[in-house]
């Protein structure tokens, strides 16, 4: 059998990213090399995660304690109470989960994981982060202009999100419609980067069947962002002109409709939760492979499988407005979508414990973090069944039940998610093995006051509890008992968690410091990153030493092999010698 040659360049050629442009600190301020890009994007978003962190206890304790001066922030008002959780639910999901997931490692990961030197439009690349990081300073100035941050929901619905005499911020909820726009549009930007590099730059006998899982999930995540996010464009365009020059579309006064709104953002919001989840999803099969031992289950079904949810999603945004006055035989339908999306979520994950059966299972830091997101985000699934159901819905609708079962689908993917993949590519990234002793108990005292502070939120929300309500004692039958004794619990634990955060960045400064250095292997895994150098030099490999794929990227244990793993790279038989001819051609 002739096997390709090993050292062919492939993709955009190395020269094109040669070894140029800005040095020293400004490199990172104007940079095309994807891996600082990665690092801009996921230091933006771990930012805004305490940020958004710092909100949750804010207004968590005024919850706990009405009236209180909050540590750190004082007496919280109606106002500044709505605007804390209005902007803690869109940081966490614009400014968090897609910038670190979606953005940072698909940024990080995609040329590595097929074997390129860079994103096939490394300026656009740049030019996306750029547009991001004026969203994120247009955001963060919303909050400081008069009259406060947005304080309409995240979900931003007219006609409170389109008059200011009703949310009381004229200047705050247009510059929120403007942050959130300018963030589309970087996340264009990089989808079309993301779709192109995997098109058009995989190494040397990488088929379509070869690629890793995450890159998979992280384009098709691309691509439904893309497909999804034009509606919603225009209707934030809308929603500014209703805002600004008095327009209508939103004002049924004037002929308007505000369930469009509603119709337009959740034709987004939908298919969003699978944008972010997706890669989520895609870094645990990288990590329950490698620390399993074992061959991914179903490879190729779970690929059918992603591309039947994307096109599933856009088919299911109307059970978030079962109360809404829509047709109640329309509610029907979008009852039966729902619980048919369910489905292949349910197949992913059985695929991910068909393939921890049986396995040599290593519990490191990074699976533990796999093995957590599988459950907790089960929960959020089970609980979302009851959602779905047009009747159950219109109790639960706008209840603590639906909060926490939100958290129980957001907090696995941005938090649970980006931990997992943040531990389990840290020592490619930066070089150096975390410690795993802090590791663990940096988990634990994350995942256990996560459920202490979200299970009591189910009962309160079956109890009747509204989301929303700044202060409870306005409501008797609400606010005291075991209804407060719960709110207080949440609230305690959720300062735990917090607290347990300091060990996560108390071990990313001792490793960087003292700790050890990290093979280019360490995981012993097989896909492309873990070829080159940790961390990897500015074009990933030397150009006349890029990688050459010869199989998928989960061939491990295999029988009558001594080493149970063997990466992409590797032939089948004796290493392969290449010499240069006289014309510069290569031949074997």
């Amino acid at each position: 059998m002739v096997e390709p040659a090993v050292d062919l360049t492939h993709g955009h050629g190395h020269d094109d990213h040669a070894h140029h442009g800005p040095q020293g600190w400004l490199k990172y301020l104007w940079s095309t090399d994807h891996k600082v890009i990665a690092m801009q994007y996921m230091f933006t978003g771990m930012f805004m995660a305490l940020i958004g962190g710092f909100m949750a206890y804010v207004f968590r304790m005024q919850l706990a304690f009405p009236g209180i001066d909050v540590p750190g922030f004082g007496a919280v008002s109606p106002g500044e109470y709505n605007a804390l959780v209005t902007n803690h639910g869109t940081i966490m999901i614009f400014w968090v989960a897609m910038p670190v997931l979606l953005a940072a490692f698909g940024n990080y990961l995609i040329p590595l994981m097929i074997g390129a030197d860079d994103m096939v439009f490394p300026k656009i690349n740049r030019l996306s982060f750029q547009v991001f990081f004026v969203s994120t300073i247009v955001i963060l100035a919303s909050l400081f202009v008069s009259g406060g941050g947005f304080a309409g929901a995240w979900t931003a619905y007219p006609p409170l999100s389109a008059d200011s005499t009703y949310n009381l911020t004229p200047l705050g909820s247009t510059l929120w419609v403007i942050g959130v726009g300018l963030e589309f549009v970087a996340f264009l930007l990089g989808g079309i980067n993301f779709i192109t590099t995997l098109m058009n730059s995989r190494a040397p006998g990488m088929r379509a069947f070869d690629v890793p899982i995450v890159v998979w999930m992280i384009v098709v995540a691309s691509i439904l962002f893309m497909l999804s996010v034009g509606p919603l464009l225009a209707g934030a365009i809308m929603l500014i002109f209703d805002q600004t020059i008095g327009t209508g579309f939103f004002n049924p006064a004037t002929g308007g409709d505000p369930i469009l709104w509603q119709h337009l953002f959740w034709f987004f919001g939908h298919p969003e939760v699978y944008v972010v989840l997706l890669p989520a999803m895609g870094v645990v099969v990288e990590i329950i492979t490698t620390f399993a031992r074992k061959k991914l289950f179903a490879y190729r079904t779970v690929i059918f499988t992603i591309v039947a949810t994307g096109v599933l999603s856009f088919f299911v945004w109307a059970h978030h407005q079962f109360i809404a006055g829509i047709d109640p035989r329309m509610a029907n339908i979008f009852t039966i979508t729902t619980l048919l999306i369910s489905v292949p979520i349910a197949e992913l994950c059985f695929i991910y414990i068909a393939t921890l059966y049986g396995g040599s299972i290593r519990l490191t830091t990074p699976m533990l973090w796999a093995l957590a997101f599988v459950a907790e985000f089960l929960i959020g699934g089970v609980t979302g069944i009851f959602l779905g159901a047009a009747g159950a819905d219109i109790y639960f609708h706008d209840t603590y039940f639906v909060l926490a079962h939100f958290h129980y689908t957001f907090f696995p993917i941005a938090i649970i998610g980006t931990f997992a993949a943040f531990t389990y590519w840290f020592p490619k990234m930066f070089g150096k093995m975390m410690d795993e002793r802090l590791g663990k108990w940096h988990f634990w005292l994350t995942i256990i006051p996560f459920n202490v502070i979200f299970i009591p939120l189910f009962v309160l929300g079956m109890g009747g509890q509204h989301r929303r309500i700044y202060n409870y004692n306005q409501f008797p039958d609400l606010a005291g008992g075991l209804f407060q004794d719960m709110r207080q619990l949440a609230t305690y634990a959720l300062l735990v968690m917090l607290a347990a955060q300091f060990i996560f960045f108390y071990n990313c400064f001792k490793t960087a410091r003292w700790g050890r250095r990290a093979s280019k292997n360490p995981w012993k895994a097989n896909s492309l990153e873990w070829t080159t150098e940790s961390p990897p030099p500015h074009g990933n490999w030397h150009p006349l030493r890029m990688p050459v794929v010869y199989r998928g990227p989960y061939e491990y244990s295999v029988p009558d092999r001594e080493d149970d793993y063997w990466p992409q790279n590797e032939p089948d038989g004796a290493p392969l010698q290449v010499v240069d001819d006289d014309d510069g051609e290569q031949s074997r």
